[in-house]
């Protein structure tokens, strides 16, 4: 992935603040825990639910049930949103990540993924890799990417409204 073009949006910004450097950006998506996800349902209406993510050669991966309401969705509208950060107002940094899933169903790639989503969570998340899906004790999760088309970094204290466009 090239580097995004970083810009500082000055209107929601206070004077004399930089933007969130992309490296920063970058940390805070792959250290996240919890992240948002919108999707768009087939009448147009927005559905948001959390789930876990990872992030894994410039691109954050997340899995759901293809019968899940966002994996329904998705069968229709690939355009997400996902959205991490602290909901304090004096301290943190709030970043979302804009692009379209697309499905992974490459078994190498999902080894390497059920790998990191084991590492990242001590074991708690133990996917089997095969058959281009996730197998786990509750059945099977489709895995899907998200290569950012733009991502915002939203800084408190001070303020600072960050724009990544790749």
């Amino acid at each position: 992935m090239a580097e995004p073009t970083t810009t500082i949006d000055e209107r929601y910004s206070d004077d004399g603040s930089g933007p969130t450097s992309w490296d920063e950006t970058r940390r805070i998506i792959e250290d996240a825990q919890l992240f948002w996800i919108t999707t768009v349902r087939s009448d147009g209406r927005p559905h948001v639910t959390p789930l876990v993510a990872v992030w894994l050669d410039d691109a954050l991966f997340f899995t759901t049930g293809a019968k899940e309401q966002k994996g329904v969705n998705l069968e229709h509208n690939a355009h997400v949103t996902l959205v991490t950060g602290c909901n304090d107002w004096e301290r943190g940094i709030d970043v979302v990540v804009e692009g379209d899933a697309v499905q992974v169903t490459d078994d190498e790639l999902l080894r390497r993924l059920s790998d990191v989503w084991k590492t990242k969570w001590d074991g708690s998340w133990q996917f089997e890799a095969r058959d281009g899906a996730f197998h786990h004790d509750g059945g099977t999760a489709l895995a899907f990417s998200v290569t950012p088309t733009k991502v915002l970094a939203f800084a408190k204290r001070p303020f600072t409204h960050t724009v990544h466009q790749f």
